[in-house]
């Protein structure tokens, strides 16, 4: 994205390239007293960041798969703020090989693609100790052509730890059952149950009780509309039983109904 302040493609770096004598294409230019950086294979154009900043604006995701993402987009700055550390992991295991495709160069695009598919089956529910074993084998390979086009300043421990991940979770087992995100929400979630700061156990007590009480009282209140009735943000109807199950699932049309009755009809 080549954001000012949190990119690590500096000129400093460039200079460094340029002491190490890798990657020509790379180097700073010398114009006037300026040093000018060539752009490079792995940053964005305008265009491109244009439209990406676009496709995760418009991205629309079921109840419960993630919060909504377009809510953090800002397309006047632009750039992406507010995401919380599960929405991280939608962007990176299923979002990001979609949006990039066609953005980004097969050289940059690939190890990104690669990178996300690795946490897509880490992160799995249940794991296959045959699908460890291959995604251990390839992380290696993943991060090797990372060092082929990215300025060595990009390399710190961070990267190089998804090489131990694999190893992990052979021995700890899949990673739902060593996430702290349960327990940090919970304790987001008492923190504003602490109305008397002198006694907040005491308001912690009272805040849970009080939450399940009116939670079981919901359950009852079948004609007014509540998180356990309301319509999904994005529904596409109930699935028809009277088809084959691969016809299943409902849908809804899309632009002018009027019009596609009548392709219909023609």
């Amino acid at each position: 994205m080549n954001m000012k302040g949190k990119t690590k493609d500096t000129v400093q770096s460039r200079l460094d390239l340029q002491a190490m004598q890798i990657r020509p294409e790379l180097h700073p230019v010398l114009n006037g007293n300026r040093l000018e950086l060539p752009p490079a294979s792995y940053a964005f154009s305008p265009e491109r960041k244009e439209a990406f900043y676009r496709f995760s604006k418009e991205i629309k995701a079921p109840d419960g798969f993630s919060s909504n993402i377009s809510h953090c987009v800002n397309l006047k700055e632009p750039k992406i703020t507010r995401l919380k550390s599960h929405d991280c992991h939608i962007i990176l295991q299923h979002l990001l090989p979609i949006a990039i495709y066609g953005l980004l160069v097969k050289d940059a695009a690939e190890p990104l693609i690669e990178l996300a598919m690795f946490f897509k089956i880490l992160c799995s529910k249940a794991l296959k100790v045959e699908d460890v074993e291959q995604i251990k084998k390839k992380i290696s390979l993943t991060l090797s052509k990372f060092e082929m086009y990215l300025p060595p300043s990009c390399f710190d421990v961070m990267l190089h730890f998804p090489i131990h991940l694999a190893d992990e979770a052979l021995i700890a087992r899949p990673c739902q059952f060593r996430w702290m995100y349960f327990g940090e929400t919970q304790m987001h979630t008492y923190k504003y149950y602490i109305q008397n700061k002198a006694q907040p156990e005491s308001s912690i007590a009272e805040g849970y009780i009080a939450e399940e009480f009116m939670t079981l009282c919901s359950r009852y209140l079948h004609s007014i509309k509540i998180a356990f009735n309301r319509i999904e943000r994005n529904y596409d109807g109930v699935a028809n039983e009277k088809n084959l199950s691969i016809f299943s699932h409902g849908g809804r049309p899309l632009g002018n109904l009027n019009a596609c009755g009548r392709e219909k009809a023609h």
